[in-house]
């Protein structure tokens, strides 16, 4: 028998699930969405999910009912896939290259060759955390974070890979740069708009060397 996830009251109109990873979490709450969870917002993090925005006893139940009937071990449906043209010159490539013990080509080829997942959203408005890269190329991140790391930058820290939507301090190891736009607030999330968050939760991402 599987284990209960965890739900915990936030607050009269919230409840947090305690899952066990970022995958599980992302599932969750794709699952969540699908059935039309009756919250405002579904929030997936690294080992969490927020149902916010619950209206009362019946929504708190009927989330509790919903996430009994989630299989933790379900495959996550493929959502769209973005591609970001990306100039690999970042200041820190030579040393992710030693520490993969290959060159600046083979760190492009690596990188570029994965297809990633948007797990969940955090640190900045469109800064998705990209997950995808095999363990055993973890990095860490820097000793002493820089003061300021331009938008677009592409980086990584620990296993997970990411892009800076605005301008910000940050201790993630560079790998280059792209001109997409993570963040637009004009984006509504209509019909055939991805929203102000160009790497929501659950969206496919290629890196496509420029």
């Amino acid at each position: 028998m599987r284990p209960a996830t965890t739900l915990l009251p936030v607050g009269p109109t919230a409840l947090l699930a305690e899952v066990a990873d970022a995958g599980q979490a992302l599932s969750l709450a794709l699952f969540a969405r699908a059935a039309a969870v009756p919250a405002v917002e579904v929030v997936p993090a690294a080992t969490t999910v927020l149902f916010d925005g619950l209206a009362g006893p019946e929504d708190v139940a009927a989330v509790h009912r919903l996430v009994a009937l989630w299989t933790p071990g379900a495959p996550v449906a493929d959502g769209d896939l973005v591609e970001l043209p990306t100039t690999y010159d970042g200041a820190d490539l030579d040393d992710v290259a030693e520490r993969w013990g290959t060159d600046r080509d083979g760190v492009v080829a690596r990188h570029a060759g994965t297809t990633f997942v948007s797990a969940f959203c955090g640190f900045a408005p469109g800064f998705a955390y990209l997950d995808g890269l095999a363990a055993d190329l973890a990095v860490p991140r820097l000793d002493t974070p820089r003061t300021r790391v331009p938008a677009g930058s592409v980086g990584l820290a620990g296993a997970w890979c990411g892009v800076y939507p605005t301008g910000s301090p940050g201790g993630w190891r560079l790998l280059g740069r792209t001109d997409a736009v993570l963040w637009d607030p004009a984006r509504s999330g209509g019909r055939g708009d991805r929203g102000p968050a160009l790497l929501a939760p659950g969206t496919r991402v290629r890196f496509v060397p420029a």
